[in-house]
């Protein structure tokens, strides 16, 4: 698939107005006007992402195709080629984009830093591995397993959403790595985060979550200590 090679003034514009519904086409078209065109640019990025993870989540990696991506964020096949020149490049992007979106909003619970409340961090975490965010990665996942030309691109993808959750999670808890254990029972949370998150997809088991996360709360406070008080 080419990549679309017109102004990037006129592309904007008339791509975004191209993916919009008949009625609204004028509408948009003056409004587009008015606004810079790299923020336009950026707008149309951002739609763009969100689709093709609500698209993944929703239909798969056999359903979701650049077109059907295109026109859920109202824009034109050409516009989203434009800036996602192929479909691996699209759904990639996708995921680590909402993936840092929710690790910037994991931070946010916690603006302090280390919480006081390990069990309020144990169920931010296992959220993380709940909602269409996850499903759209784990048909990334199974799909990267089947399609040699997804595969290296998503090992390298997860590696450093892996990382960078791992970062966030000896943050939050106030764990000393340098102490023997202390990381692998840090990813053992992780783990068990994405255990039940696979098991979310089936059953919204919200009762025995809340069990799950109180008793890995405990055992963490066991293993890490419990944390002095300021």
């Amino acid at each position: 698939m080419g990549a679309v090679t017109t102004n990037d003034t006129a592309d904007e514009t008339a791509d975004d107005t191209a993916g919009a519904p008949t009625g609204d086409s004028a509408g948009r078209a003056e409004r587009a006007d008015r606004v810079p065109k790299q923020d336009r640019s950026r707008a149309t990025r951002q739609r763009l992402l969100e689709a093709a993870v609500s698209c993944l989540a929703e239909h798969g990696w056999a359903g979701s195709t650049v077109s059907v991506v295109a026109e859920r964020a109202g824009v034109s096949r050409g516009a989203a080629q434009h800036h996602f020149p192929t479909r691996e490049d699209l759904f990639t992007a996708a995921v680590e984009y909402v993936a840092e979106e929710r690790s910037t909003a994991l931070r946010a619970l916690f603006p302090d830093g280390a919480a006081g409340d390990r069990r309020a961090v144990v169920a931010a975490l296992v959220d993380l591995y709940t909602g269409p965010l996850f499903r759209a990665a784990l048909h990334l996942w199974v799909a990267a397993s089947n399609e040699e030309q997804l595969r290296d691109r998503v090992t390298e993808l997860e590696a450093r959403v892996g990382r960078e959750t791992h970062r966030i999670a000896v943050d939050l808890l106030a764990a000393d790595e340098s102490r023997p254990g202390v990381r692998e029972t840090v990813q053992g949370v992780l783990d068990m985060a994405r255990g039940l998150g696979l098991a979310n997809l089936l059953t919204d088991d919200g009762a025995r979550r809340e069990r799950v996360v109180a008793q890995w709360a405990a055992l963490l406070d066991e293993t890490l200590g419990h944390r002095a008080e300021d």
